[in-house]
């Protein structure tokens, strides 16, 4: 976490506008940020179309994106952040009936 930490407020110094981090588990957190798959761009959303899993593979630890309904041509690709909730809140852009207003 401490080195998410970091890398996150040297982003913002470096001008970098977002930043792609996924808790795998307690002690692992993967940066996309600046090297990835085109997953990383997967938007939130509070009633998503798919949800995130961490599986294991031949003792590592994967992220799969693993859809919740059919998903059509075109349609956005989905899931939940599930951003811990903290006291400085970050605005949710989905716009669903059911959007609870923030990622935290």
């Amino acid at each position: 976490q401490v080195v998410a930490d970091m890398r996150e407020k040297r982003y913002a110094q470096e001008g970098i506008g977002s930043s792609y981090l996924f808790r795998v588990d307690h002690d692992t957190i993967i940066d996309a940020t600046k090297c990835g798959n085109l997953a990383r761009f997967i938007n939130h959303c509070c009633t998503p179309n798919c949800y995130a899993k961490v599986i294991t593979i031949e003792a590592q630890k994967k992220i799969v994106i693993y859809s919740k309904q059919p998903i059509g041509v075109n349609e956005e690709i989905t899931y939940d952040y599930k951003f811990p909730i903290e006291d400085t809140k970050i605005p949710c852009m989905c716009r669903t009936e059911s959007c609870r207003g923030t990622l935290n």
